[in-house]
């Protein structure tokens, strides 16, 4: 039953992706997850952390679980966070991005709620914190953290490689 109704939801997602398809780039992505970061005080590591363990990079990825985009949106958080075309970088990153940044708030700026809460739902990780023990959730938060360290370490040396006008 839950095969027949997932089916027509993926074929229309996949449809609708390459209807929107266009020549978005990487570096598109980039600007917005930037940008979006910047403008919602997220740390730019944690959302390109995300990015990259959700959807890897992709446009209109999709989940066997129906989460859609960049970020992976649910149906049910992109239409709280009024996120109307999940294949759309900028409404999907806009919109995951506020999720994060709300996710934050909630959980005191402890990444590793903000992780678990997610990837496994704000409302399990508020009743149980860290003693959620799920063995995915765990293994997704240690993943994000490295990608975040990785990705924090990397813009703290580009920020201190000099320029050429620096060096004379």
């Amino acid at each position: 039953m839950r095969r027949v109704f997932i089916l027509p939801l993926m074929v229309c997602a996949v449809a609708s992706c390459w209807a929107q398809r266009r020549s978005a780039t990487r570096p598109e992505a980039e600007y917005y997850v930037a940008a979006y970061a910047q403008h919602y005080r997220v740390p730019v590591a944690l959302v390109r952390a995300v990015v990259e363990r959700e959807s890897n990079w992709r446009v209109c990825a999709m989940s066997p679980k129906g989460a859609v985009g960049l970020m992976q949106l649910m149906p049910e958080t992109a239409e709280r966070l009024r996120v109307r075309d999940r294949c759309n970088i900028d409404q999907n990153v806009s919109g995951g991005v506020r999720y994060l940044a709300w996710l934050m708030q909630l959980f005191h700026n402890d990444f590793r709620l903000v992780a678990a809460a997610y990837y496994a739902g704000q409302d399990i990780v508020a009743r149980r914190g860290l003693a959620y023990r799920n063995p995915d959730v765990v293994a997704y938060v240690a993943r994000i953290r490295t990608t975040y360290v990785g990705e924090a370490t990397a813009e703290a040396e580009f920020l201190k490689t000099p320029t050429k006008r620096d060096v004379r």
